[in-house]
């Protein structure tokens, strides 16, 4: 395989205890926002990433608050973010925050700030 020097990394919630298809869906949603507005935004980065295959990572963070901390950290780096807002139709009540995209960006870069948090 070759050298991959480029990701998105979702980081979930871990104190919503969604189900498996739920959690799908938002990381869906998070990976597709960040993808989209890279395009956009910083094309050189989105297609160096799209090239090497689109690598996603995910990871959670314990609850809310650690979410808000790694979309400052993230911010403050220039990063593309997402953060994802539930409808409110099946497990979770409206206006909930499920998680959060990062990148796509170098993979040193993402993992400054995600690098210590467990694989979901």
């Amino acid at each position: 395989m070759n050298n991959v020097e480029y990701k998105i990394v979702v980081v979930v919630r871990g104190d919503l205890k969604l189900s498996q298809g739920k959690l799908a869906v938002q990381v869906a949603h998070a990976a597709v926002n960040c993808a989209l507005s890279a395009k956009k935004n910083d094309t050189d980065v989105f297609k160096k990433w799209y090239n090497e295959g689109q690598r996603k990572v995910v990871v959670k963070a314990l609850n809310l608050e650690e979410l808000y901390e790694l979309k400052t950290l993230a911010e403050n780096k220039d990063l593309t973010t997402s953060l994802i807002t539930d409808a409110g139709l099946t497990e979770v009540p409206a206006g909930t925050i499920t998680c959060l995209g990062i990148g796509p960006a170098s993979n040193a870069m993402i993992d400054s700030i995600t690098g210590k948090l467990s694989l979901v």
